[in-house]
């Protein structure tokens, strides 16, 4: 992700500035230039953090779909590893590690967490019923949505960003508005992204804000400053996270990243099968 602090010195002020006619500019129009400059670079920023966090849900997603069940294979053959050898040895040491391992292993959910997700009015969905009768069950979904996606997002955010409005009622309207396209942009749902940029251009044209008071522009900068703080605190949380990090050694393919653990876990699998059956052979 990269941070658009860079872009805070560009000038957004989006148009041009009255200036008295004798030539001599208003005391505030730098200051309004400044505050117009800040917002559009929280904006940015705020996309560059919402994008990610939208990545590392989804790949955190793929990642327990892919890759929970090996690691709770690998967990349960440690828990009977344990147990064989303390059952050869009758240890005491290795009884207590047995013991351990056998904590370890996740325990069965009850029948409300099994099927929850699973079950609807109309039976269980397609995946669960696939799985019970042995039948492919479908790949889960990309992680990234697509690109015309991450465009059609970008350019709704940049358009309908509630920051863009002091006026309560019209930033109510846009932060529904942005939800929703929070929403689509998460799914990767292409054509409904574009259904809500056909609906925000036919929706009313936001206000544009008159000259504000000098105080009032500098308690806007202020408040552009702490947003911006608590974003970063947000972006680094994801970013140090064990899934913002794998994303991070694989940005343009994390599916592959995921293929090449679950191969390394597979081999790990093997091995402890292998060493469980010569302990109870």
């Amino acid at each position: 992700m990269t941070s658009p602090d860079a872009e805070q010195g560009a000038g957004a002020a989006g148009g041009a500035q009255a200036v008295p006619e004798d030539g001599t500019p208003r005391p505030e129009e730098r200051l309004e230039r400044a505050v117009r400059a800040a917002e559009q670079a929280l904006i940015e920023y705020e996309i560059a953090v919402e994008t990610f966090r939208i990545e590392v849900e989804n790949f955190s997603r793929l990642h327990h779909q892919k890759l929970g069940p090996m690691y709770t294979r690998l967990d349960e053959l440690d828990a009977e590893i344990a147990e064989a050898k303390a059952a050869r040895t009758g240890d005491p040491e290795d009884v207590r590690k047995a013991d351990e391992a056998r904590a370890r292993v996740m325990p069965m959910p009850g029948v409300e967490e099994l099927f929850n997700g699973w079950m609807d009015g109309d039976g269980l969905f397609p995946e669960a019923a696939a799985m019970l009768t042995d039948q492919p069950v479908r790949p889960p979904q990309r992680v990234r949505p697509s690109d015309e996606a991450r465009k059609l997002y970008r350019e709704l955010a940049r358009k309908a960003h509630p920051d863009l409005s002091t006026d309560e009622s019209e930033r109510a309207r846009r932060e529904e508005f942005i939800t929703r396209v929070n929403a689509a942009y998460a799914r990767g749902d292409e054509p409904l992204l574009r259904e809500l940029a056909a609906e925000w251009a036919k929706g009313p044209e936001p206000e544009q804000r008159g000259p504000s008071p000098s105080e009032e522009l500098y308690a806007r900068l202020e408040w552009l400053a702490r947003r911006k703080e608590l974003l970063a605190l947000v972006a680094k949380e994801l970013e140090d996270g064990p899934i913002g990090s794998m994303l991070r050694m694989a940005p343009d393919d994390p599916d592959h990243l995921l293929d090449e653990i679950a191969e390394q876990l597979l081999a790990q699998v093997a091995e402890r099968e292998r060493e469980l059956a010569e302990l109870v052979g």
